[in-house]
């Protein structure tokens, strides 16, 4: 929901290859001391320098400024925090290029239809899964358990709305 507020306010990026510190200044809406301090706090942030210093920045450098003002400002994270959040989104998003991969990589028509099927199998899975019948969240004992619980729920959703297009 943050997201969708931030994005009222930001002007849309532009289709340019590069912009220069002040106008991913107004773009982001963050003062240019700010993007220098994070490009030391945040390794997705490199951008190409030039003669005397002078930076420019990618779009999709814009879009991670972006989240990282969202991040911070929005939902209230430390940089420590950001920092690792952002690491997820980096790592979930290679996951789902690696799983796109995969299914559209196959060598030969059966071994898509078997993963079509396995897609198929877990899918019916969730549909089938009540919560009432199971449990979990009264039943965990220590932090650590609804810790693992919660990380487990994650990535399930994360698994369902990868194979969302497949269903």
């Amino acid at each position: 929901m943050a997201l969708i507020q931030l994005e009222k306010f930001l002007l849309p990026i532009p289709t340019k290859r590069y912009f220069t510190i002040s106008e991913v200044s107004s773009l982001c809406g963050v003062k240019p001391h700010v993007l220098r301090y994070w490009e030391q706090e945040f390794t997705q942030l490199r951008p190409m320098k030039r003669r005397g210093n002078r930076r420019y920045y990618q779009p999709h450098e814009v879009l991670v400024i972006r989240k990282i003002r969202e991040l911070l400002y929005d939902q209230g994270f430390t940089i420590v925090g950001a920092r690792n959040r952002l690491q997820e989104f980096v790592q979930l998003d290679l996951h789902k290029k690696a799983d796109n991969s995969c299914l559209s990589e196959a060598p030969d028509l059966k071994e898509k239809n078997f993963k079509l099927s396995l897609v198929n199998e877990i899918s019916d899975g969730f549909k089938n899964f009540s919560a009432s019948q199971f449990d979990v969240e009264n039943s965990l004992n220590s932090n650590a358990e609804r810790l693992m619980f919660d990380q487990l729920r994650v990535e399930l959703i994360q698994i369902r709305t990868l194979l969302g297009p497949l269903i």
